[in-house]
């Protein structure tokens, strides 16, 4: 892209490359895991809200090659380079990219509704509760509206019986779980945590809309193992593209 620093990554053991600013924000671990926990039928059409340049995406395509995608990002340079990507890799028949704020709702879109909706949305809606790492992530750091409206527009961008999937700080699930409950149920949590002894720092949530079965804690996706090795190997097995992160 004109201006902007870019490297070329792969992603699935090599499967799906991506390019993406050398600075800012990059695709990595939780759009992995994002891709990873996308379980849509052949036939099923998907929404990620805040796509960036298409890392989960791409990997979520990879991984369904039945279903069609679309993305939403509010940045013209990322999307442009979503498109670029789901070219590069093949994808431009089942992989839409659409520009566009979350914070002006899904039916701006002009759009039918999906049977799925994932996302990773701004980890922060208090600009005093943060001080960027760079300018450059600040846009997927900080959520505008808040997590309100991400989780208002998930909600509706979605069928009933379709399903939500969020992955984010583990310290906003009663947040998260509020702001879904009123037209969502059917709850299913995975802890993520870093090591086996320590806390979860992410959680991930999945949600059908109008479901009315009981919430399911499901055990936990431990990263790093303390004995060595970058990976515990069922997360090593996800980003091999080898395995599913499942929701049972």
């Amino acid at each position: 892209m004109d201006g902007m620093d870019v490297t070329r990554d792969r992603l699935l053991n090599g499967r799906i490359a991506i390019a993406q600013p050398a600075r800012g924000y990059r695709a990595g671990l939780d759009a992995a895991l994002l891709a990873a926990a996308c379980d849509a039928g052949p036939g099923e059409r998907v929404l990620e809200a805040g796509c960036g340049v298409g890392g989960a995406l791409m990997a979520a395509a990879w991984r369904r090659p039945e279903v069609q995608f679309t993305g939403l990002e509010r940045d013209p340079a990322m999307a442009a380079l979503a498109r670029t990507n789901a070219a590069d890799n093949g994808l431009a028949d089942r992989v839409k990219i659409l520009e566009g704020e979350v914070e002006a709702g899904f039916r701006a879109l002009g759009l039918p509704s999906f049977d799925h909706a994932f996302s990773n949305p701004p980890f922060f809606d208090d600009p005093a509760a943060l001080r960027a790492p760079a300018p450059a992530k600040s846009g997927a750091w900080m959520a505008d509206a808040g997590l309100a409206a991400w989780t208002g527009f998930l909600l509706k961008a979605v069928r009933e019986g379709g399903t939500i999937t969020l992955i984010h700080r583990a310290d906003r699930l009663a947040d998260i779980l509020t702001l879904l409950a009123p037209k969502a149920g059917s709850f299913r949590i995975r802890p993520v945590q870093p090591f086996a002894d320590e806390p979860a720092k992410r959680v991930m949530v999945r949600a059908i809309k109008t479901g009315k079965a009981p919430l399911v804690l499901l055990p936990p996706l431990v990263l790093h193992p303390r004995d060595g090795g970058k990976h515990t190997e069922p997360v090593e097995a996800i980003l091999r593209g080898e395995a599913p992160l499942g929701w049972h």
